[in-house]
């Protein structure tokens, strides 16, 4: 199993495609940093200005967490979307390169292969994750240092102790990559129906903004309706930043979330397995 992993995960870097996510967090993340160093401060004064009347604030505000945090909150939309330049072709892709046939003729199993092409998949979700979190949480510290770290949320303003940022970060990238599993395993279900890759892609990117803008739009009828949406609850990442933390909140989100994905695992199982590659 851990060799047919690994030939899969040779298999998806050697596509161009795949280097698309990690291309475009290194060409934007420098942006965004140069966009912040030259309007963060007014940024902390804006949010803080309030407080200033009443408390003294000792050092600076806007430092490596902060910008850190505003990347992610900055990017992270986007990410859905990289996710899908890949596991849009995982199962497409091997019918418009002709080797569907030969997949599933030979050993191992369908079952083995469904499985193995779900691994990788995961496995490339974490690492264009943890590649984001790399990028910006590393330079973020070195350029602008450590300390405690502003958080403007529905609660108001909060301020985290330097000694919980980092395992708060921690948590925060953990959940982004298990949200963006339910993102690659839509991308997958969509990849099991045609054999071109465009489909699944543009497809599940369709899906993404529909359900992203019936989540927002302030009516009645709509907000009955956010439970029901997928996409409600794959920003569980912020969670990690509550202050206090609700753990309960956590639990509940990731368990919405894994019905989602069994769903969507489940019905691409079910069509890759009556798929028909003799006629």
């Amino acid at each position: 199993m851990l060799l047919l992993i690994r030939y899969e995960l040779l298999k998806t870097y050697r596509k161009l495609r795949t280097y698309i996510g990690f291309g475009l967090i290194v060409v934007l993340i420098p942006l965004v940093y140069w966009g912040l160093s030259v309007a963060g401060e007014d940024m902390i004064d804006g949010m803080t200005r309030g407080l200033q009347q009443n408390f003294l604030f000792v050092g600076s505000l806007f430092n490596g967490w902060f910008v850190s945090n505003m990347v992610m909150n900055t990017l992270f939309v986007h990410v859905p979307f990289l996710i899908l330049l890949v596991a849009g072709d995982m199962f497409a892709g091997e019918a418009t390169s002709g080797t569907y046939r030969m997949l599933l003729t030979r050993p191992p199993s369908r079952g083995r292969i469904f499985s193995v092409k779900m691994a990788s998949t995961a496995l490339y979700t974490y690492s264009l994750v943890l590649f984001l979190a790399f990028c910006s949480v590393v330079p973020g510290l070195i350029v602008f240092g450590g300390g405690e770290m502003l958080m403007f949320g529905e609660g108001g303003l909060a301020i985290i102790p330097e000694s919980e940022v980092w395992w708060r970060f921690l948590l925060s990238y953990g959940l982004a990559g298990y949200a963006m599993c339910i993102v690659a395993a839509l991308g997958m279900l969509f990849s099991t129906f045609v054999e071109n890759a465009i489909g699944p892609i543009v497809g599940s990117f369709a899906v993404i903004i529909l359900f992203f803008i019936l989540g927002n739009l302030p009516f009645d009828f709509f907000e009955a309706l956010r439970p029901w949406l997928f996409t409600t609850y794959t920003d569980v990442w912020r969670r990690a930043f509550d202050d206090p933390l609700d753990w309960g909140a956590v639990a509940s989100d990731m368990g919405i979330l894994a019905v989602f994905w069994s769903l969507f695992t489940i019905a691409a199982w079910l069509i890759f397995r009556k798929k028909d590659v003799l006629s």
